[in-house]
């Protein structure tokens, strides 16, 4: 999942697909001891997008953004 796609979804949307994600990872972790699990990568694909999720959330809380400003500074020659 891209960064960029999870900056567009709203509060609710995010809440709702963090939800997903640890169900998913849930699911995987299960299907990995019981040893079902063909693909381990899955696994910290699923935690990472966890993160990125997490990290949207708490820039939003803050209101951070990812555009950066900048000041125009007037030199007096």
């Amino acid at each position: 999942m891209k960064t960029n796609e999870l900056r567009d979804l709203s509060k609710e949307e995010l809440g709702k697909k963090l939800s997903d994600l640890k169900d998913e990872l849930f699911s995987l972790r299960f299907q990995l001891v019981t040893g079902q699990l063909s693909n381990y990568m899955k696994l910290q694909e699923v935690k990472h997008d966890i993160a990125r999720v997490k990290t949207i959330l708490r820039e939003n809380y803050f209101s951070i953004s990812n555009k950066t400003t900048t000041k125009s500074v007037n030199i007096k020659e």
